[in-house]
């Protein structure tokens, strides 16, 4: 892998390896762009095949929180960190408090937060020796558990994401198929419910679609089966890809709207899409509402002030049919070209203000 090729094509600031020996700690840090403002992206921990593979997920990864924050109106820049380990196995006190240190030699141009493989009590271990940290334990002052606050931001946007598809934004009387009924989509449901949406749910865990029946009234189907209900919307909120070629022929909603990252397979999935007419919400703008929360906590955290940014989700997703329509692109593209018309015009306005800066010295 040519590093420097790779970070020039795609405007890479900056790459840490990071390595404490006796910890065994072996961590990557990758700072996409920092043009409106720190670098903000959580730490995962995973076995990776190879050092290579790690570098890779790690700059991917930087990069779509670059998007992710610049979409969801943050002063903040995109970054990540991998753990080159397995998270049931090498974990230690030392390893993170290592890493802590690491981020603290940064000065504040990256800021961290849990990701897969690592957990609230891991970024205590990390605050031990830096403040920039987020997703903390409360009684440091965190924000706590970003399961319910992500899930109303979705809620928001699938709200915005109706209002596109049926001529207004209400919920109720509309039936939507939830695909995994995690932490996230059981909260999701609660907010659909009580608006007096139908719920058709799936999940491998049994115990979690029984709740959800008997909290919510939800009807049960098959994990293969919740493509083709009938229903207005379809939630993914499980694993990614789940927008493919074998399922967007079975797909009857007119709106996708879902927590779950990566939900098309392929970028030609989202041009489908558009193809038929469906308005698919971009899942980094939908379910943006985790990161806004613990963002809030940089200003020292205020739930309610976290709650109405998360809000805005909703004027996010709508700005972005709004682009859609402007330019005759997929939504997919239209959430990417927000992104970068944000960041662009940071970069002139900075651009713009140093000139006027040096006139003003050179005339002195």
């Amino acid at each position: 892998m040519e590093i420097f090729k790779y970070m020039s094509q795609y405007d890479y600031e900056q790459l840490v390896m990071c390595h404490d020996e006796a910890s065994g700690l072996k961590a990557i840090i990758a700072i996409h762009d920092t043009t409106l403002g720190p670098a903000l992206g959580g730490t995962r921990m995973w076995t990776y095949g190879s050092e290579e593979e790690a570098i890779e997920d790690a700059l991917r990864l930087a990069k779509g929180m670059t998007y992710k924050n610049a979409a969801a109106g943050l002063n903040l820049g995109g970054g990540k960190t991998v753990i080159i380990g397995n998270p049931r196995e090498d974990k230690n006190e030392a390893m993170f408090r290592a890493f802590g240190r690491y981020i603290q030699g940064l000065n504040g141009r990256y800021i961290t937060a849990e990701d897969v493989g690592t957990t609230v009590q891991d970024m205590d271990l990390i605050h031990e020796e830096t403040n920039y940290v987020t997703g903390i334990s409360p009684a440091f002052g965190s924000s706590g558990n970003p399961s319910p606050v992500t899930a109303y931001g979705v809620y928001r946007g699938m709200k915005a994401a109706a209002k596109e598809g049926f001529g207004n934004d209400s919920l109720e009387g509309k039936t939507v198929a939830v695909q995994g009924v995690g932490n996230v989509a059981y909260h999701l449901c609660r907010h659909l419910h009580e608006e007096g949406a139908k719920l058709i749910v799936t999940d491998i865990n049994a115990e979690a679609v029984q709740k959800a029946v008997d909290d919510f009234g939800a009807e049960a189907v098959g994990t293969e089966e919740i493509y083709a209900v009938d229903c207005d919307i379809y939630a993914p909120c499980a694993l990614g890809a789940t927008i493919n070629d074998d399922t967007i022929p079975q797909i009857k909603a007119k709106v996708i709207a879902g927590a779950a990252n990566n939900q098309l397979k392929e970028t030609r999935h989202g041009d489908l899409l558009h193809e038929k007419g469906v308005v698919y919400t971009p899942d980094y703008v939908i379910n943006a509402g985790g990161v806004i929360n613990v963002a809030d906590e940089l200003h020292g955290y205020n739930k309610d002030r976290a709650m109405k940014r998360v809000e805005t989700i909703y004027d996010n997703v709508t700005r972005v049919f709004e682009i859609s329509r402007r330019d005759h692109i997929p939504t997919y593209k239209a959430a990417d070209r927000m992104a970068e018309e944000r960041i662009e015009s940071m970069r002139q306005s900075r651009s713009q203000f140093l000139q006027n800066g040096h006139h003003i010295l050179s005339r002195r």
